[in-house]
């Protein structure tokens, strides 16, 4: 299929409802949905961190709306979405870290299924939405340490209270399609993506960040599990296929499926490479493996995003070291006191200009 295109034309004035605003992803995806003109109504938290994007790069700056409620209370995403009226609405709101949900197991799983059941009660009772975006992970694949990628038929599972949550959270997906929103006019689909990364994300316990505050404050980097390989990516390559994946939804609904949007099996790459590679691109930062004992984590993952690429034309702009260097440069860049807001829709604008795979 012929490459398509996130179509600026396409997201001018439309009504989006976008819930995890002012997470990492969130904010991102919000600012590229600004920039094409979108009218963009947000539902979160506060920002989880206290350096935080949303803050940093004034994602609030340009949008219609933005409420500070939990997706946990229904009634008041309910009142959000109906003032809100979308056309489009894309589903972030997520607990979304791994170590945080052993501690914390029923409030992940209050968050990410019984929170998307929330949504889509909010969604049902919205005549205005005609596509839905709920996105997941690829964790929510059960893992079985294969060396291939899994594909969107592959059955659900999770061995931690985070992977089984967005595994239900898919299961959720499948069955208020096809028991509700398929004879209600109302196009839902499910997005499954890598690791991502990107400037602006300081959440706890995820490698980049931890790597980052080990380099500004000068001291030394502890790992986990250096040989688990991750199918990382910039946060841009998921978010340009959420996008086209909406743009179908909203004229077929013959793409209300699961879809997975991951990088190339090149840039599938161990905890370690990514730390060598950090540490070439900016010297002096030290660096060790963690000896305590860890809670379970996969140790191999990777998505195969054949159908993204034959069906969407989908295919991924940035290479991993490419996304390596674009996230430390965000970060020197807030480092330098510049205007974040700027910086990251500079960066945007800079992925949509290239072709694919440069």
């Amino acid at each position: 299929m012929e490459g398509m295109e996130v179509n600026p034309d396409f997201w001018r004035s439309k009504r989006v409802f976008l819930t995890g605003h002012t997470g990492f992803k969130g904010g991102w995806l919000s600012l590229w949905l600004q920039s094409m003109g979108a009218e963009v109504h947000g539902y979160a938290l506060n920002p989880p961190t206290e350096i935080n994007l949303f803050t940093e790069a004034n994602v609030n700056e340009g949008m219609a709306s933005s409420v500070i409620a939990d997706i946990r209370d229904a009634d008041a995403l309910h009142r959000a979405m109906q003032a809100a009226r979308p056309e489009i609405v894309f589903h972030l709101a997520a607990q979304p870290l791994v170590r945080y949900s052993y501690a914390q197991p029923a409030e992940t799983y209050a968050v990410n299924v019984m929170g998307t059941v929330h949504l889509l009660e909010a969604v049902r009772a919205t005549p205005s939405v005609k596509a839905v975006v709920n996105v997941t992970t690829d964790k929510c694949y059960e893992n079985r340490e294969w060396v291939w990628g899994y594909r969107e038929n592959e059955p659900m599972g999770g061995a931690d209270p985070y992977s089984s949550s967005k595994g239900c959270a898919e299961l959720v997906t499948s069955a208020y399609r096809r028991s509700f929103l398929e004879r209600e006019g109302i196009a839902l689909a499910s997005a499954r993506a890598g690791n991502v990364i990107g400037g602006g994300d300081w959440a706890a316990d995820r490698l980049i960040p931890d790597f980052l505050r080990a380099m500004d404050a000068g001291e030394t980097l502890n790992i986990r599990s250096p040989q688990s390989t991750r199918p990382w990516q910039h946060v841009l390559e998921p978010l340009s296929g959420y996008l086209l994946l909406a743009q179908k939804l909203y004229e077929d609904s013959g793409y209300a499926e699961g879809w997975n949007f991951g990088p190339g099996d090149d840039d599938a790459r161990p905890v370690q490479w990514i730390v060598e590679q950090l540490a070439e691109m900016r010297s002096g930062i030290n660096w060790q493996c963690d000896q305590a004992p860890q809670p379970h984590e996969a140790h191999y993952l990777k998505l195969d995003s054949s159908k993204a690429h034959d069906r969407l034309g989908w295919q991924s702009r940035w290479r991993l070291r490419t996304a390596l260097q674009q996230t430390l440069a965000w970060h020197e860049a807030w480092r330098k006191a510049e205007d974040m807001r700027s910086v990251t829709l500079a960066q945007i604008t800079g992925y949509q200009s290239l072709r694919r795979n440069d």
